[in-house]
């Protein structure tokens, strides 16, 4: 048998899922569909679906976020200016400068776990 995949969503773990869901549904302008309180929440992004879940007691170790890693969270807007200032708006402001990159400019911020997200603006074609 051969491995196919049929779909593919993105998870973001938390003791405190929901403090998680309330910053991505701010930052996002969204409401999670579904949404379970302090168990599961799933947002609707094109291209991706992002969930948000509170891991059992039993597999909480699993999930703590002990060390940094290279994985990221990627989100393109249109206005990369626009988008930081939401982020002080929301309290969690990008601890560094705009960055260039190949694909375009881009700023490194954090949400309220510690999960990198990496928003970007592409270049302009």
């Amino acid at each position: 048998m051969v491995f196919q995949c049929q779909a593919a969503l993105v998870t973001l773990a938390g003791a405190n899922s929901q403090s998680l869901v309330e910053f991505y549904r701010q930052l996002l302008n969204l409401d999670p569909q579904p949404h379970i309180p302090n168990v599961y929440s799933e947002f609707q992004l094109p291209g991706l679906r992002l969930g948000i879940f509170c891991p059992k007691k039993s597999n909480e170790q699993e999930f703590s976020n002990q060390a940094k890693n290279g994985m990221s969270l990627c989100l393109q807007v249109s206005d990369l200016e626009a988008a930081i200032k939401h982020l002080h708006k929301l309290g969690y402001p990008p601890p560094g400068e705009i960055l260039t990159a190949s694909h375009g400019r881009e700023i490194y911020a954090y949400d309220p776990a510690g999960n990198r997200l990496i928003i970007y603006q592409p270049y302009s074609k």
